[in-house]
C-alpha cells in the first residue's frame, strides 16, 4: 500500500497550489482521508480531513476559508486546494488514508501515509 503526495514547491504568498494524494496498493474508497502537515521544529498537525463519501469534511481554523479538501474514489485519488497560501503555511504536507478509532483531525488514527510535499511560501 503507498500513498504518493506530489504538487508542492515554492509560491508566493497569495498564490495557491494544488496537492494531489495517489493511492495504490488497494481502494480507500471506504475509508477517510486527511492532511497533515508539519513545520520545521513544529509537531505535526490537522489540516483538513473527508469522509469516505465525501459527504463530510473538516478543516483547521487556520486554513477554513482558503483550502479545499476532494476525492476521487473512482481513482484512488484525494487532493488539497489551497488559495491565498500565507507564510504560515510553509510546511511538509502529508496525505493520510486508513483511519481508525480516533478522531478524524486525530493523526495516530490514520495508518498509511505518504512521503510528504513541501510546500514553501515567500513573503
Amino acid at each position: 500500500v503507498q500513498l504518493q503526495a506530489s504538487g508542492g514547491g515554492l509560491v508566493q504568498a497569495g498564490g495557491s497550489l494544488r496537492l494531489s494524494c495517489a493511492a495504490s496498493g488497494r481502494t480507500f474508497s471506504s475509508s477517510d482521508m486527511g492532511w497533515f502537515r508539519q513545520a520545521p521544529g513544529k509537531e505535526r498537525e490537522f489540516v483538513a480531513a473527508i469522509t469516505w463519501s465525501g459527504g463530510s469534511t473538516y478543516y483547521a481554523d487556520s486554513v477554513k476559508g482558503r483550502f479545499t479538501i476532494s476525492r476521487d474514489n473512482a481513482n484512488n485519488m484525494q487532493y488539497l486546494q489551497m488559495n491565498s497560501l500565507k507564510f504560515e503555511d510553509t510546511a511538509v504536507y502529508y496525505c493520510a488514508a486508513g483511519r481508525t478509532f480516533f478522531q478524524i483531525v486525530d493523526p495516530r488514527g490514520y495508518i498509511y501515509w505518504g512521503q510528504g510535499t513541501l510546500v514553501t511560501v515567500s513573503s
